[in-house]
């Protein structure tokens, strides 16, 4: 819990008389001086609030006009007065109206001028006392702007990249939606971050990739990096519907009104056959990484079911390649912002990464560590380089046991095969419950109890032959850490917290904006497993990640899974299980039909990335000969995965 006094709600004439003060004191030589922080010095009470329209130059709605984005503003009032200019943090969304942000699911209010009241979330509050204008755009067809949803497209990208266009002086906008009276941003220095979670983060990575300038970092939490990976996994459907779906959830009333066109072309765009098409390529900004200037500071729960880790790792290794500067936080959560999980270390780390990336404050975070990693409710490591240096790709073989679905794991080759017929009732949960127990829906590998710690961190690959007995099949495979521990409850509805009854406050407030937030805890539960990386593939895909087609029954087909990057540590006396199966009920929709499918196992390997490498896992292995638990004996896990409809 974090101390309450760290950061509390100033008073307006306190903060006016403090700004008074460090103004009137403030000389040449000290402001040429290196500062290491800003400071609250300026008065939230006496923000300027406004509303521009900018132009996207987009007409979505095919209305004849060029559709205007709202952009919602609240800056610092002294800096304008003082002829100094100030840096913005924007979030870019599609829920200020619909369906809130935060964990209080806030939306934005107005004045009886238009003005925003309260903007959610707390980057305004504390903020814009600390010399920094924040701006929340409503994404085209949403809330208050023109032009249609057309979800991570065109339209959603250039919602955003037009503003900052815009803050750079390279677009226009205007004092209303529809009025002549332009508006200019004379009063920033053009330097912008983009923040945001889940479809907002969404957007911050996809105008990083257009490598527009004046964007100088971005701060995506639990975000997507490809719109195909969050629908799909090599042609196995993620979800029962698409993303026509996700926007009609945010549309406003004149999209829907409007952009019939559109929605048709999403639908067109997005077949539920899980083949790749130009829609998918037009949303997949992992192609153009080589494109972002800015730096990423990237947030994520490693349990996160609804943007799936897949997209936080392959937007990392590519940004890797192209040597952007980069930090990361993995924690245990589901799909949760650290606002709530970890909440005085993230404002504290948030103001200094923003001092540094926009005001060019030489405060050393630069030099921390790059990685924190929760590895145990609220207990974090950090790594000084992610993943971290000595990683490397291990090829581990399942082999045969002594009874049928009940294997072993090791770095020798083996033979033989292993039989399994799909049974969509059952999940990962309750594969890994009877791990120990010859059933016909799996087939599990297990190692012996470790004699070490053996660290995975980063992305898995499972290739597997498979002859199936009908012309459609989905496959999945899980990593499996066998053992007792306590967790964060990421089945649970919050995904990992526990919603509190007292505040705890973060920045400046207003009558009408609060910055004090409910106090959140982490929500544990203890098991005897947990399933920590995952992966799924329509084996129809066999021959291309683009398109799938038809089995031929009894046929061999070979195809590899990409598990979800992770970083987890399997500890010594626990064992390390992979289990191969079909459809991973509420996390990928079965197939047409209800296949047996029969592994070779001489052709089925998985590759992981462990930190040591090979030697690290012969270590951890050495002397721990594979066992089994009395076949009547099942594990408690979490609950299984929900069903329900998740928006990003």
């Amino acid at each position: 819990m974090p101390k309450r006094t760290r950061f509390t709600i100033w008073r307006s004439l306190a903060t006016a008389a403090i700004a008074a003060l460090l103004a009137a004191f403030l000389t040449p030589a000290v402001a040429q001086s290196a500062p290491r922080e800003s400071q609250p010095v300026y008065s939230y009470a006496n923000a300027i609030r406004e509303a521009v329209w900018v132009d996207t130059g987009l007409d979505g709605d095919g209305d004849g006009k060029t559709d205007r984005v709202a952009v919602d503003i609240v800056r610092p009032s002294e800096p304008a007065r003082q002829g100094r200019k100030v840096p913005v943090i924007m979030d870019a969304s599609p829920y200020y109206s619909c369906c809130g942000r935060g964990n209080e699911g806030q939306v934005k209010t107005y004045d009886a001028s238009g003005n925003v009241v309260q903007m959610p979330l707390f980057y305004d509050n504390y903020f814009v006392p600390r010399g920094y204008a924040f701006v929340g755009v409503d994404l085209a067809g949403t809330n208050r702007s023109d032009g249609c949803v057309d979800v991570g497209g065109r339209s959603d990208i250039q919602s955003a990249k037009a503003v900052v266009d815009w803050l750079n002086g390279r677009a226009k906008a205007y004092t209303t939606r529809t009025g002549t009276a332009r508006a200019t941003a004379s009063w920033t220095n053009g330097n912008t971050g983009m923040i945001g979670k889940s479809w907002d983060g969404t957007i911050a990575n996809g105008v990083a990739a257009t490598g527009v300038k004046g964007l100088k970092t971005i701060v995506p939490i639990s975000a997507i990096s490809s719109w195909y990976d969050y629908y799909f996994a090599k042609g196995a459907p993620l979800y029962d519907s698409g993303p026509d779906w996700l926007s009609n959830v945010v549309e406003n009333s004149d999209a829907q009104a409007k952009c019939a066109a559109v929605q048709q072309k999403i639908v067109d765009g997005a077949p539920r056959t899980g083949d790749w098409t130009s829609f998918w390529t037009e949303r997949d900004y992992v192609k153009a990484a080589s494109r972002v200037k800015a730096s990423v500071f990237l947030v994520h729960g490693l349990q996160d079911l609804n943007v799936r880790t897949k997209n936080f790792g392959q937007w990392w290794d590519a940004l890797a390649k192209t040597g952007v500067e980069r930090k990361i936080w993995l924690s245990q959560t589901g799909h949760v912002d650290p606002f709530d999980y970890r909440r005085g270390a993230w404002v504290d780390t948030l103001h200094r990464w923003f001092d540094h990336e926009l005001l060019g404050y030489d405060n050393g975070i630069d030099r921390q560590p790059m990685a924190d990693v929760e590895r145990h409710p609220d207990q974090w490591v950090t790594s000084k380089v992610w993943p971290p240096s000595g990683t490397a790709t291990t090829t581990l073989h399942p082999a045969q046991g002594t009874r049928a679905g009940v294997g072993t794991l090791g770095l020798g080759a083996a033979k033989g095969t292993e039989t399994f017929t799909d049974n969509p009732q059952e999940s990962e949960t309750d594969w890994a419950a009877a791990i120990d127990k010859s059933t016909p829906d799996k087939a599990g590998f297990v190692t012996g109890p470790l004699k070490k710690d053996l660290r995975l961190s980063g992305s898995s690959k499972v290739t597997l032959t498979a002859t199936p007995t009908t012309s459609t099949a989905h496959l999945s495979a899980v990593l499996v850490d066998l053992g007792p521990d306590t967790i964060r409850d990421y089945a649970d509805s919050a995904e990992g917290i526990t919603t509190l009854t007292d505040r705890t406050c973060w920045g400046e407030s207003t009558a009408g904006d609060s910055a004090c937030f409910l106090a959140t805890q982490a929500k544990t539960t203890a098991v005897d497993y947990n399933v920590f990386s995952r992966g799924w593939v329509d084996l129809g895909n066999y021959a291309s990640d683009l398109k799938g087609v038809p089995l031929t029954p009894g046929k061999a087909y070979t195809i590899t899974l990409d598990l979800a990057a992770t970083d987890h540590v399997v500890p010594a006396g626990h064992r390390l299980a992979l289990i191969v199966a079909g459809t991973d009920k509420d996390l990928i929709d079965p197939p047409s039909t209800t296949p047996t499918l029969t592994v070779n196992l001489s052709r089925t390997s998985a590759q992981l990335p462990l930190v040591g490498g090979a030697s690290a896992f012969a270590k951890a292995t050495a002397g721990a000969e594979a066992i089994t638990a009395p076949a009547a004996t099942a594990l408690d896990g979490v609950r299984a995965p929900s069903g329900v409809h998740r928006t990003p």
